[in-house]
């Protein structure tokens, strides 16, 4: 059984495969399967990739649970009606959370820190080479203004990068719009996890602003601006790092 892919996302992921070389022959490729509408589309865009490259790559989904009773089995049957292998790893995060986050502390970073060295452990243990995340050109653009307003640092989510253990992690729907994954889900009927998931649902704590914040700045410069979107992508591939303050460069 296969899922409808729109032209447009099949299209968009072969496209930064091939120029960024993500996915090559003889890969073993570990995607982080969250359930949410990103990770669903794409573990189906990978599928698709599968079966036209011409290339031969395996790839596992993963589910890390946080320890806090949920219920993904039905994640498990998703993955088995398309054939797709699946395996979760039950951790205690949430457990641990407890004495880590302080009171009206964020807790995003901690969460995803957390998890993202489960999926690390799992992907190393079990001989993957690459780690595939599910973030898109929104989440770059959003991740980009926050290090640049409140972090004071020019950084975004590049398609594919080394970590320091040794594993490749990609991004194979970083050219995607958010509104193109959630058209995905919806058309093809599938049940996505959303924010009700959030561990942060049951903790007595500060939510983020910030990158809601960037969302709606975002969008609103998008109505002001249609194309800002495809301006801001050519400008992360025509970065003029000369142009910058760079101390070293111009210590006298």
């Amino acid at each position: 059984m296969r899922a409808e892919l729109s032209k447009k996302i099949s299209k968009l992921a072969g496209r930064t495969n091939a120029h960024y070389g993500l996915i090559q022959e003889g890969d073993k490729v570990l995607v982080g399967f969250s359930g949410g509408k990103d990770s669903t589309t794409l573990i189906h865009t990978l599928k698709h990739l599968q079966r036209v490259a011409p290339f031969k790559f395996d790839f596992t989904a993963v589910t890390i649970t946080y320890g806090m009773g949920e219920r993904v089995e039905f994640l498990s049957e998703h993955c088995k009606k398309y054939d797709i292998e699946h395996m979760i790893v039950d951790t205690e995060i949430f457990d641990l959370s407890k004495d880590k986050i302080r009171k009206n502390s964020s807790f995003c970073s901690f969460f995803s820190r957390m998890r993202r060295g489960y999926l690390y452990t799992t992907a190393l243990e079990n001989g993957f080479n690459k780690l595939a995340l599910g973030h898109h050109l929104d989440d770059a653009m959003e991740s980009f203004f926050m290090n640049f307003f409140y972090n004071g640092a020019m950084r975004s989510m590049p398609p594919i990068y080394k970590a320091e253990n040794g594993l490749y992690v990609i991004r194979p729907l970083i050219f995607c719009r958010e509104r193109q994954l959630d058209a995905f889900a919806k058309s093809n009927g599938f049940s996505v996890i959303g924010d009700e998931a959030c561990p942060a649902m049951r903790f007595d704590i500060k939510m983020p602003h910030a990158r809601e914040h960037t969302k709606k700045l975002l969008a609103k410069l998008e109505e002001e601006n249609p194309e800002i979107f495809v301006s801001m992508k050519s400008a992360f591939e025509n970065i003029q790092d000369s142009t910058f303050f760079d101390k070293e460069r111009f210590r006298l």
